[in-house]
């Protein structure tokens, strides 16, 4: 009996929400001969993979109806995956129809319009029947941010994304109350949503002024049973999408997806975007070679609050966005979430002991966190 049973079977029980006769589809993928990481990510990475291969098999010798791809890794999070996923995922019909409406290039490369994208969604609904009916993605990149993903779910599809996941979480944060953290969770997003902007100050000198003006918080509480229904795991945390073109101030980055920096990063951001960074970590020349490519990598993406309390990690960005009392913050694409910023890229960077401060319509003022604590 493999180690992690009991959580695998929360995973489709509680989790997903598995009903008999359903597709499940799991994939993760393989390091790149060009990758250049340390030798901790590479054993987390191999083992991951490793879990990703056992939890298909536990899954077919229980649900039946599983497949498993896997892939040579994407070069970003909120990189379109490979075209094997989206065969395996959609089907060869839905496919073939998009291809010859000449949308699946554009699906591929990011590069889609609005009109194109209904279209496509349009296709992929007509032919729901086809599609998974629960996705598993230990991937190490993430996939949450991508056109993939967005069809997927417009077929009904659930989806849980698990990017730069170690296996050691399936007995730490998974363990987690979900019932209790979705309460909480659904507190914060009502708090959120009455605001107009969000200022956010932390003790290493990271202060922010967000703009809600618009847009809807929602929460990302780990039950992922509704059709269409998309999450992380581990999950935990209230989030939005920024409104373009209109926060400002300045992230000290100490923390990168997967390590400490080796001295912090100082990120300006101006009308929602970034300006300028300070800092000699080899995460700066990363992220303007991203903002070289694709001008978009730039745009304020996310605001999110982490819920879980069984979570701990700050050297893994999936569990340590979802620390409870945690704030994080993305640069890149937000389409999924409400935004209109279409990117290659979506990085999310973790901050400690916030203090978050709602400024409501008439002026007023309300914290919801202090210093790292939660007062709701």
């Amino acid at each position: 009996m493999h180690k992690y049973q009991s959580a695998f079977e929360s995973l489709f029980t509680v989790n997903m929400g598995h009903k008999a006769n359903e597709r499940i589809l799991i994939f993760s993928d393989l390091i790149r001969e060009d990758e250049k990481i340390s030798d901790d990510d590479r054993d987390r990475r191999i083992r991951l993979h490793e879990t990703a291969v056992e939890l298909s098999r536990f899954a077919d010798k229980h649900y039946g109806s599983t497949f498993f791809v896997d892939f040579p890794s994407t070069l970003a999070s909120g990189a379109e995956p490979p075209i094997s996923l989206w065969s395996a995922v959609f089907g060869s019909s839905i496919l073939d129809t998009l291809a010859a409406s000449k949308l699946l290039h554009p699906l591929l490369q990011k590069s889609i319009d609005p009109a194109s994208l209904k279209e496509a969604q349009s296709i992929v609904f007509a032919e729901k029947n086809s599609v998974a009916d629960i996705i598993i993605a230990l991937s190490n990149n993430s996939t949450s941010h991508t056109n993939f993903r967005k069809l997927a779910c417009i077929a009904g599809a659930r989806f849980a994304s698990l990017p730069h996941f170690d296996p050691d979480m399936f007995a730490t944060s998974m363990t987690v109350d979900w019932h209790a953290l979705a309460s909480r969770t659904s507190r914060l997003v009502d708090a959120v949503n009455r605001a107009e902007w969000v200022e956010l100050n932390c003790p290493n000198g990271t202060t922010m002024n967000i703009c809600k003006k618009g847009r809807r918080a929602e929460g990302d509480d780990g039950l992922l049973t509704a059709e269409g229904s998309f999450g992380n795991l581990p999950a935990g945390e209230a989030y939005m999408a920024p409104l373009e073109g209109e926060s400002y101030g300045r992230m000290v980055v100490e923390w990168g997806p997967t390590s400490k920096l080796s001295s912090p990063l100082i990120i300006t951001i101006k009308e929602g975007r970034v300006l300028s960074i300070e800092g000699d970590d080899p995460l700066r020349k990363r992220l303007e070679a991203k903002f070289s490519e694709n001008q978009n990598c730039r745009n304020l993406a996310e605001l999110g609050i982490g819920t879980n309390d069984k979570a701990s990690r700050p050297d893994n960005v999936l569990e340590a966005e979802k620390i409870l009392g945690t704030i994080h913050l993305a640069l890149g694409d937000n389409t999924g979430f409400g935004g209109n910023t279409a990117a290659p890229f979506h990085e999310d960077y973790v901050f400690y002991q916030p203090t978050l401060t709602l400024i409501m319509p008439d002026g007023s003022k309300e914290n919801i966190i202090d210093k790292g604590n939660l007062l709701i």
